[in-house]
Order: structure tokens, then sequence, then C-alpha cells
């Protein structure tokens, strides 16, 4: 056990939630000006994933969202394996997948994306095997998924950004159409399925603490976990995307509730809808190598992980119980595998963790005012 560094000691949520609970009010003061074109917000997307507003024949969904420090990681495995392709490639899939399935999530079909990096200076650009890798990347993703690369900007911030290092981030726009694809997320009922699709690994979250313990190793990235995998690698694995299982959940008319993208806040995020209601889990995805080399050598309990990383689970669908076949066969079709992992019940908010008996109360998860 290292003892390295834990995410809540390098993000702290509770300094940065109340930020976004203030900046969302803020934000919900300026509603109005939509009405100038004739259009409005859709009050319940605001705090979620998505921002939706009505533009009369159809709703329309927008995402920001940034990579986080992964790319970091990229850098340090392409200075390790110079002979390889860059792992730019693989970034790319992650910076798209945070934005696009947080998009989904309300239903809506990405429709256009512009790109935002910034780097510490401009030799960054340079890199031709890096930029080739990232921009091939972020168009094959978009050709998957049907999305239009519109443009982007490409700032250099010396003095803010370290030397060497960038900001990877994005926007995207898409469409809900016709409007009864919208899935805002406020119709859950007590007894619904909480159905839980896997992830490839870590995603793009809780990265800053795995580039802290990967400093503390003496064998670093290329440290190798008992799968015969190295951590660098596993850590580097993309993100899924899961805009296409979704958008045939909704060719299928199954009847989602709700959709969840599984990120910052790890397992807390199963209880982000408004109403108040327990989440209780009673099963959970197979122990990914990962996850449990990072605990032993962080020298952190199971809540910590479950509160702040994926843990297996990187989407979560809630639906009635007679839906939850038809989720998991679609999830098969798209490769994931899914499990009917809990159901929502009446009571004060919380996520209950059975078989770890973990419980996440409500105030563990201040994204709301």
């Amino acid at each position: 056990m290292l003892m390295a560094e834990t995410y809540d000691q390098l993000v702290d949520y509770e300094k940065i939630d109340p930020f976004k609970v203030d900046a969302t009010g803020a934000a919900a003061s300026t509603a109005h000006n939509l009405e100038r074109y004739g259009y409005a917000e859709l009050p319940a997307s605001r705090g979620e994933s998505s921002f939706v507003w009505d533009e009369g024949d159809k709703l329309r969904a927008g995402v920001m969202e940034g990579l986080g420090t992964k790319n970091l990681i990229a850098d340090s495995f392409d200075e390790l394996h110079p002979e390889n392709e860059s792992f730019y490639g693989a970034i790319a899939q992650d910076s798209l997948a945070m934005i696009a399935n947080d998009l989904v999530a309300s239903g809506a079909t990405p429709q256009l994306y512009w790109a935002h990096i910034a780097a510490g200076e401009s030799s960054w650009f340079a890199n031709e095997r890096r930029a080739t890798a990232f921009n091939a990347g972020c168009a094959a993703v978009c050709n998957e998924i049907g999305v239009t690369w519109a443009g982007g900007e490409s700032p250099v911030l010396p003095g803010i950004i370290v030397p060497g290092a960038s900001e990877i981030s994005g926007y995207m726009l898409g469409e809900i159409n016709p409007k009864e694809r919208c899935v805002p997320g406020t119709g859950l009922e007590e007894g619904d399925a909480i159905v839980l699709i896997e992830s490839s690994g870590i995603h793009a979250n809780g990265i800053s603490a795995a580039r802290r313990l990967a400093d503390a190793l003496p064998e670093g990235y290329e440290t190798a976990l008992p799968d015969g995998t190295t951590f660098g690698e596993t850590l580097l694995k993309p993100t899924h995307l899961y805009v296409d299982f979704v958008h045939e959940l909704l060719d299928r008319q199954v009847d989602v509730k709700r959709l969840e993208n599984i990120t910052g806040h790890g397992w807390r995020k199963i209880m982000r809808a408004r109403e108040d209601f327990t989440y209780r889990i009673h099963e959970l995805p197979p122990a990914l190598p990962l996850f449990d080399f990072m605990r032993d050598h962080m020298g952190v309990d199971v809540a910590e992980m479950f509160g702040n990383y994926n843990m297996g689970a990187g989407f979560a669908v809630y639906a009635p119980q007679s839906e939850v076949v038809e989720i998991a066969a679609t999830a098969r079709e798209h490769g994931f595998m899914a499990w009917p992992a809990g159901t929502v019940e009446a009571g004060p908010k919380q996520v209950i963790i059975e078989p770890l008996k973990v419980v996440f109360g409500a105030a563990t998860l201040g994204v709301r005012a």
C-alpha cells in the first residue's frame, strides 16, 4: 500500500459543487431571453447533464464538457512508446464520449461538435504524431455517431497551462425530434428498475488520483496488473460510447424514465434525479482489476471508490421492471453487459449499495440547490 493522494484529496467536490449550484441559479435568471426567439427552456433539464430547450416543432439540447487530465497519461505513454501510434486516438474518443454520453442522456441525437484544445505553448500543436492521431480519432468518432465536426478553438495560454500540457474540452449540439423522445428524467416511480451498463474501465473521471499513484509506483505506468495488462494501458482504454445503444432503446419505444452517465461523483450520481427516492442496489458489476489495484495501493475504503469512480458501470437506465429484459438484450446487441442492479423505492434520497453495506446520503451529492 503506497498511500498515494486520493481523488477526494485532489478534487474536493464540497468546494466545487457550491460554485456549480450558484452558477445554476444565476444561469436560470437568463432563461427568459429565449422568449425573444419564440423558444423556451425545458425547466426539468436545468442542472442535468444536458440543457434542453423547446423550439416549437422540436427540442434541442446542448452540452459543454471537458476531458480532465487523461491526456497527460497519453503524453507519458507516447514518450514511453515512441514506436507506437500516438495514444491520442483513444483520447479523442474519450473527449467526445464525455460530451456525447451526457447529451444522449436527454434522448437527443448529437448533430454538431466543436472542439476546444488549449495548450501551454505553441509547440504542443506542432507534434505531428499526436495531432494526426487526435484529429483522425475525432473524425472517426463523429462519423461513428453521425455528428458533423463544425469547428473549434485552439488557444495558447502560457502562465495558465504549464508548458507541454493541454486542456481538451468541447461542445455538442443535438436535436430531439419528435419531442416524445425526450428523457427529462423526472418521471421516476416507486418500483422502477435501475439497469447498469458496463464501462470500459475508468473512463475519464478520477484520473488525477491515478496519475499520482503512477508517480508513486516504482514501475509507474508500466506496472503490471493481475490480469497481465499494464496500469497505463488499462487507464487509457477509451470511454464507451452509449449513443447508439440509447437510440436503439428509444427506437424500440422502451419506456425509459431516466438516463444517467456515471462520471464525476461515481455511484452518488445514481440519485441525481430531483425527486426524493431511495435507490437500493442489490447487484454489482464484476470487479475490475484496475479498481481493485487502485484501492489496494491508495489505501482507501470501498465507499470512497464507489463515491468517485464508475466501478465497472458507466451508464444507468431507469425504467419499469417490465422493460428490464428488453434493455439488457439491447445492451448485448451493442456489445455491452447489463445488470438489473437495483430498484427505486419510496424514502429519503440516498443510494444503498446492499452488498457492500455502503450508503450515500443526499448531502454527499451537492449538485442542486
